[in-house]
């Protein structure tokens, strides 16, 4: 698989350990296409990973890591980001883990358990200690914007012409705003209700989206450590700052920004949702996958916009794509590699009229 980071074109072959770590193609060679892509999200170091071997049989092109990497919060005080970094050194004597990650290249982003804090934001002190940690860890150039800005937002465009996939990983920490907690007493579900103002991306990162949604590419795989589509829910996810929510709609529609769906985690649960009401540019497909490693549970709450189950179990996702019929399969499965859910969409579909 040949592959596009800011701007270089690259390699990514089996036996390299990092995304990044990968050499050039020979001149005159053809950029294959990506075919498989598998996502997880939520993976407590301290718990055994067995899953990474069976998401590795699948020979996916690309794993993306989505949130809870790995789980750091720190409770002590004064908070130690030596804490974050004893989270890392321990997922990465996993052994599962360490086949996976040398058969399979890797892209991520963080979610608030790997950030350092539950349900952390802007105010979090250690934020750049983490960041720092986080590009350790998944191996990024010392000249990687990962390392030179502050937020770990990223963009790769993998494929050849007419196949382009453009992977967007959005930072949903680094600059979010508080979250609007619900009033005392109240009955409604969850933590949290919308907020009428406040960031979530950040101006910095939500320029760099707009130039990035303004790249040709066939399909864009968003990944969001939250939730965008599901909302009523009361936890984290888009649905605490519909403003910016309604922002993210508004910009794929003035980009023209077609073949868009979202990724998720946080949720420890795994579903489809899909937003076609007023406000949507097309069909707005968010696949939620969380954990890889957590215990299963009973889960029942409200989603208009769910298609299919929704479970809470041990699974992880996998992206299909057909280029000769222009068609994607979203697929979860678990723990055994049981087929949890399925549904197929049309890669056309997923362009504004």
């Amino acid at each position: 698989m040949f592959c596009r980071t800011t701007g270089v074109l690259l390699t990514a072959f089996l036996s390299c350990s990092a995304f990044w770590a990968c050499t050039a193609p020979a001149p005159g060679e053809v950029e294959p296409e990506l075919d498989l892509v598998a996502f997880g999200s939520c993976a407590r170091q301290d718990r055994p990973q067995p899953i990474w071997d069976t998401i590795r049989a699948h020979e996916p092109d690309l794993f993306l890591f989505i949130g809870d990497n790995v789980y750091a919060d720190l409770k002590t005080v004064p908070e130690d980001p030596a804490q974050i970094a004893e989270a890392y050194a321990a997922l990465a004597t996993l052994e599962p883990w360490q086949r996976f990650r040398a058969a399979v290249p890797v892209l991520a982003t963080w979610d608030d358990h790997d950030y350092g804090k539950n349900d952390a934001g802007v105010e979090w002190a250690l934020k750049g200690a983490s960041q720092e940690l986080f590009a350790d860890f998944f191996d990024a150039p010392e000249d990687s914007p990962l390392r030179e800005r502050e937020g770990i937002y990223d963009v790769h465009l993998l494929g050849p012409t007419g196949h382009r996939v453009q992977v967007i990983l959005l930072d949903t920490r680094t600059f979010r705003d508080p979250l609007t907690r619900k009033p005392q007493g109240s009955d409604l579900p969850g933590r949290y209700v919308p907020g009428e103002v406040g960031a979530l991306l950040g101006e910095a990162q939500w320029t760099w989206l707009e130039e990035q949604l303004a790249v040709e590419a066939d399909l864009r795989i968003v990944c969001s450590s939250i939730q965008f589509v599901a909302g009523e829910h009361g936890w984290e996810g888009w649905a605490n700052f519909p403003h910016e929510r309604t922002r993210m709609l508004e910009l794929i529609a003035r980009r023209s920004a077609s073949g868009v769906c979202f990724v998720s985690g946080d949720r420890h649960l795994i579903e489809l949702s899909c937003q076609t009401d007023a406000g949507a540019p097309y069909p707005v497909w968010d696949f939620t996958s969380s954990g890889l490693n957590q215990a299963d549970a009973q889960v029942s709450e409200p989603n208009r916009y769910r298609v299919g189950p929704v479970l809470r179990t041990t699974n992880f996702g996998l992206i299909r794509i057909d280029w000769a019929t222009r068609g994607l399969t979203f697929e979860g499965r678990g723990a055994e590699d049981q087929v949890l859910l399925s549904q197929e969409v049309a890669l056309d579909e997923l362009r504004a009229p």
